[in-house]
């Protein structure tokens, strides 16, 4: 009988600032919420957003008195200083270890063309392309006429999903989904937004991506941060701030989130 495999599902894009890290950690704390088994590999080295994010996490719930799931430990330590190569057998040794553990296994990329990042993306079953509302990060995933505005053509980065999916194809003949969030979406003029809303649209036919909603840029993000918490976790035991009606938006938002990318899990 064969063993369950977990879903890989990797956060990633070229740019820095989309919010990548915002996405994986609160996909992962709604995935626990719902019981699932998940491990969160953070393989920006630098930033490690996600690492000290669950490091805020446990020691909060240490203090506050109260149990909170956590992700499984990745194992991969601290390797903001080590070579490529040990970096690269770090997260293979930790990949191999999570794959017959896990439910979800999610991994936060960072930004920019790394050996790690497309090892990851070769591994995913579903990539995550978050994107502020603007054509300065539409310009990760294609290029436009500077005259026109028409799609010219893709960017490297779709480029390096498409390869991944070849990649994946030709190892075991599965498929990668791929979806791209409008992240943080802000009061634009109506016809720029119309203008970015078309040549998303005209790429994804293109280069094939689905297109879903992200996450605004809510207060309630970032005054839960520091605690390591997400309004998954907001509970009569769990208030670090007032609750108000912007939370409730917010978790309906989270909840918006999980179905689009379609993840098992009640938010």
């Amino acid at each position: 009988m064969s063993v369950p495999q977990p879903r890989v599902v990797v956060i990633g894009n070229e740019k820095g600032g989309a919010g990548k890290s915002t996405i994986a950690l609160h996909v992962a704390a709604g995935l626990m919420a719902a019981g699932r088994k998940v491990a969160v590999l953070d393989l920006d080295l630098r930033q490690r957003t996600c690492a000290n994010f669950f490091a805020s996490r446990k020691t909060w719930s240490a203090h506050a008195g109260v149990t909170l799931p956590m992700p499984m430990e990745d194992g991969l330590g601290d390797l903001s200083r080590a070579a490529g190569e040990a970096a690269m057998a770090a997260f293979e040794a930790a990949y191999a270890r999570l794959l017959p553990e896990a439910d979800h296994i999610l991994i936060d990329t960072p930004g920019g063309d790394t050996a790690l990042s497309r090892a990851a993306h070769a591994r995913a079953d579903l990539i995550v392309t978050p994107m502020n509302d603007s054509f300065v990060d539409f310009d990760m995933l294609g290029t436009v006429d500077p005259v026109t505005l028409d799609l010219v053509r893709p960017s490297l980065y779709s480029e390096t999903v498409w390869e991944s999916r070849k990649l994946r194809m030709m190892a075991d003949r599965s498929s990668i989904d791929w979806m791209v969030l409008r992240n943080r979406l802000a009061t634009t003029e109506a016809r720029s937004r119309r203008r970015l809303d078309e040549r998303v649209e005209a790429l994804s036919k293109r280069v094939g991506f689905r297109i879903g909603p992200g996450l605004r840029d809510r207060v309630i993000y970032r005054e839960l941060f520091p605690f390591g918490l997400t309004v998954a976790d907001l509970s009569a035991e769990v208030r670090p701030v007032p609750v108000s009606l912007s939370h409730v938006a917010a978790r309906q938002e989270l909840r918006a989130l999980m179905q689009a990318l379609n993840l098992d899990a009640e938010v």
